[in-house]
């Protein structure tokens, strides 16, 4: 199984019903007070000359193929990569902007989306939302994504990252394949909800799934069961970063919820009442697409 850093949580089912299943810790609350935003850090949205690798391409893979113990030797992904590569642009929100940075994570630990699954069967899984915490520091994570891990068992990745101070950090593009949650399915009104890509591993949402992961503060790093809470600006980045998603609410889950091993329990201490609050103040867009394109390629690199 892929290792995953520990993480907990909650399920929003709307705007105004969540389900609560651990309580908020000190998670600061807005008041009715909007909080003043950081001046965004200004990312090109120009096509980069990176953009045309195929490693980066935005690609559908046909079918996962079984690549029989071979390891995942890939080359890092040299030059910049432009934000265009993880959200549309669009026009300033008047609400809230945070500072925007890009962190590509290596390619080995991240894939494609597959339009079959491993027994060729089609699958089109309407896109969820998975919510993380790191547990350890935000610079840790970032840096062991950015690590190459030719090893199936230890590539893992989150599609963005949210600092302390609110930053949204990029990873791993929408339309591309993180490993956030490794043995794994999502319960929603279509029943339970998985996709088999790898021979050696259970089925998982990571093909449908968008992941999320929250930088625990400095007193949740270790496995107790709650922590002191995220900070405001980081649940106002992530209801502005949830909602140029477009996704239903009833289609956000946490890592928590969608783990079967049930030894998850991210994102700790987390407020959906609050998640709910933020949410109802931001229109939902399209800005950020996990659909890839199609003609799809044979298999994945």
């Amino acid at each position: 199984m892929k290792r995953l850093f520990q993480v907990s949580a909650i399920v929003l089912a709307g705007f105004a019903t969540f389900l609560i299943a651990i309580q908020s810790g000190q998670a600061e609350w807005l008041d009715g007070l909007r909080i003043k935003p950081s001046e965004p850090q200004l990312l090109s949205f120009q096509q980069d000359i990176e953009e045309a690798n195929n490693l980066l391409s935005s690609a559908c893979a046909i079918k996962p193929i079984p690549r029989g113990g071979r390891l995942r030797n890939l080359p890092a992904i040299r030059g910049t990569t432009p934000l265009s590569r993880f959200r549309q642009a669009s026009s300033p929100n008047s609400i809230y902007q945070p500072r925007e940075e890009v962190a590509l994570a290596h390619p080995s630990n991240f894939g494609r989306r597959f339009t079959q699954d491993l027994s060729g069967r089609p699958v089109n899984n309407e896109p969820i939302i998975v919510l993380h915490e790191t547990v350890g520091s935000g610079s840790s994570a970032i840096n062991y994504f950015r690590t190459p891990h030719p090893r199936d068992d230890d590539q893992v990745s989150y599609h963005t990252l949210i600092r302390e101070n609110g930053n949204v950090v990029y990873l791993v593009p929408p339309n591309r394949r993180a490993f956030g949650a490794g043995n794994s399915t999502f319960n929603g009104n279509k029943g339970n909800e998985a996709v088999k890509t790898n021979p050696a591993f259970p089925p998982s949402v990571n093909n449908f799934a968008y992941h999320i992961s929250l930088v625990t503060p400095s007193d949740g790093r270790g496995n107790g069961a709650r922590h002191s809470g995220y900070t405001r600006a980081q649940y106002q980045s992530l209801a502005w970063l949830v909602a140029k998603t477009g996704i239903p609410n009833d289609r956000i889950t946490t890592h928590r919820l969608v783990d079967r091993s049930r030894q998850r329990s991210d994102p700790r201490s987390f407020n959906s009442q609050y998640l709910a609050q933020l949410l109802a103040t931001f229109p939902k867009t399209n800005d950020i697409s996990m659909q890839c394109t199609l003609p799809a390629i044979a298999q994945e690199e």
